[in-house]
C-alpha cells in the first residue's frame, strides 16, 4: 500500500496539533543544513514573523543542499520532546523559481474545494 499524498500545510501552520505520523507537505527556503545531524531548517516569512520548520533528512540523503533556495518537502510529522514537530522527509526537492504567491493561492483553492465537497457529501447523506 502506498503512503498518503500528504496534506499541504503552510510553514506557519505546523505545530504540535498535527497528529504524529500524519503525511504532510510544506515549503520554505533552506536556511540551515547539518549533514552530521541529518537535519535541515526551512524558513518562511508570513506577515512580520519568520517561521522555521525542522526537517529530518535521514531518508533523503545524500542530497545537494543549496542554502537560500526554495524547497518543498513531503514527509510525516514526528513529535520530539520539548520541540515543535519535525518532518521526517520522504521527498525534499529544490523548487527554486516557483511562484510562491501562486502556490499559496492554489493551496487555498484546494482547501476550499475539499471543504465544499465535504459539505456536499454530508448534506447528501442526511
Amino acid at each position: 500500500m502506498l503512503p498518503s499524498a500528504g496534506v499541504y500545510y503552510f510553514p506557519w501552520e505546523i505545530n504540535s496539533s498535527i497528529p504524529e505520523g500524519e503525511a504532510l507537505r510544506t515549503f520554505g527556503r533552506l536556511s540551515c543544513y547539518d549533514l552530521a545531524r541529518s537535519e535541515a531548517i526551512l524558513s518562511s516569512q508570513h506577515g512580520s514573523a519568520q517561521h522555521h520548520v525542522h526537517i529530518d533528512t535521514t531518508l533523503v540523503e545524500p542530497f545537494e543542499a543549496q542554502l537560500g533556495s526554495l524547497y518543498m518537502v513531503l514527509g510525516e510529522a514526528e513529535h520530539r520532546e520539548g520541540e515543535s514537530p519535525v518532518i521526517k522527509a520522504r521527498i525534499l526537492t529544490c523548487v527554486e523559481g516557483m511562484n510562491m504567491p501562486l502556490l499559496e493561492q492554489a493551496i487555498q483553492e484546494q482547501r476550499k474545494y475539499f471543504q465544499e465537497r465535504q459539505q456536499q457529501m454530508e448534506s447528501g447523506t442526511s
